[in-house]
């Protein structure tokens, strides 16, 4: 390792931390796209509704802080596991679902708007609505596989009790809401923005907390003896 680069583990927490303050900003940015104008409810209307607009730009632009955010935590994970020489065989899926479909899924949002609501479906909000749907299935699938990887890592192994109970609530989440307007579509046209809503926030808060967690937990390399 060069001198100027930093230890394994003190990366690790610079990009854990990066990552929590990106769920941070990324609520705050939500809250006042939420709050512009035309006040889409969020009981009811999805979150991609709130980048059409005079303000759309705000939700857009949280989209992409959705990507980075998720890839800060990533690569962090990522360079955990390296330096603790941590087994990536339960966790190889969670970093791709999670990275590579949640990830890469919320910059495609940015780039294909939704449709303005109550308007036919174009090949641009086709495709948003399609990256949406594997985006949710990869966020919700990334983080349970992830955490059964967690068993793995000496750093965050504790964590495992509570990040697993925290995926599999986002799965069912996951599920509710994606099978909601096909079971109850009553239910789903009134609520179905807030059922959205409780699994976006599931994943974040999953981010968040074990992003805390390793933050908190991870030492940096003691320094070479002079």
């Amino acid at each position: 390792m060069s001198a100027s680069a930093p230890p394994p583990n003190a990366a690790a927490r610079r990009w854990f931390s990066a990552a929590a303050a990106g769920v941070v900003l990324y609520v705050v940015l939500d809250v006042i796209a939420q709050l512009l104008p035309p006040h889409y409810s969020p009981i009811s209307q999805a979150e991609s509704d709130l980048a059409v607009g005079p303000y759309g730009y705000v939700m857009t632009a949280n989209f992409v802080l959705r990507g980075v955010l998720t890839f800060l935590f990533v690569v962090g994970l990522a360079t955990l596991y390296r330096a603790e020489g941590s087994s990536w065989r339960r966790s190889r899926g969670g970093f791709v679902a999670l990275g590579g479909v949640w990830g890469v899924g919320a910059l495609l949002l940015a780039a294909f708007p939704t449709d303005v609501p109550a308007t036919p479906v174009s090949p641009h909000g086709a495709v948003h609505l399609l990256v949406a749907l594997l985006a949710f299935l990869g966020g919700a699938i990334g983080i349970y596989l992830l955490s059964l990887g967690l068993e793995a890592s000496p750093t965050l192994r504790s964590a495992r009790t509570w990040a697993l109970p925290l995926a599999i609530f986002s799965l069912v989440a996951c599920v509710v809401e994606l099978t909601g307007g096909l079971f109850l579509p009553h239910i789903s046209e009134r609520v179905g923005g807030l059922l959205e809503r409780i699994f976006l926030g599931s994943v974040l808060l999953w981010i968040l907390l074990v992003s805390l967690a390793a933050s908190r937990r991870v030492r940096p390399a003691a320094a070479p003896a002079p």
